[in-house]
């Protein structure tokens, strides 16, 4: 990990710390991982959004503007709005993908839940998310929320990382593992 990434992870853990905990004491952490859910899926759906919380083109009182009406046409919580206005006075809007990472991780753990993040040639139907979840359970004793992603590189198969361990089971690393193989051999 880089420098800058850990420091950006350090930051983002700090926020999320404190996001969380207090969401915890009054109650609010339904609202707190609806909220992070949807900061996410807005990062994911606006490349202007994006692009605002990592320029340093814009002052601090326009960030801390366009985060508020981002805020309030999302309708978040008072915690996570105001966390947002104190980011962007503080220039730490960077961090957000992060900081939502890092509190989903909080909820999870606080839930006993793991989080899963898969990786498929094509989208999973809710089907194969219920089976995979199930399997996943099983394997790891506790609930698993998947996150799931196309990457259409693969060609088939899955990649499942969950916690520490990944299992990469997709066609395009079998066919590299074959390359390899044929390499030493001749």
């Amino acid at each position: 990990m880089t420098e800058t990434a850990s420091i950006s992870t350090g930051i983002a853990a700090r926020y999320a710390t404190a996001v969380f905990e207090l969401a915890k004491e009054n109650g609010q952490l339904p609202a707190l991982e609806q909220d992070t859910g949807k900061l996410g899926e807005t990062l994911e759906a606006s490349a202007d959004f994006a692009s605002l919380i990592t320029s340093p083109v814009y002052s601090r009182d326009e960030m801390a503007k366009a985060v508020a009406a981002v805020a309030a046409k999302l309708k978040l919580s008072a915690t996570m709005s105001n966390t947002l206005g104190l980011m962007a006075e503080n220039r730490r809007l960077f961090v957000l993908p992060n900081l939502i990472d890092r509190i989903a991780a909080l909820i999870a753990a606080e839930k006993g839940e793991m989080s899963a993040e898969i990786s498929s040639a094509k989208k999973l139907t809710k089907a194969q998310e219920t089976k995979l979840a199930a399997a996943l359970k099983k394997a790891v004793g506790k609930d698993v929320k998947i996150h799931a992603t196309v990457d259409e590189t693969l060609i088939g198969g899955l990649v499942v990382k969950v916690g520490s361990r990944m299992i990469d089971s997709s066609i395009a690393a079998k066919l590299s593992n074959l390359q390899n193989a044929m390499k030493e051999v001749g």
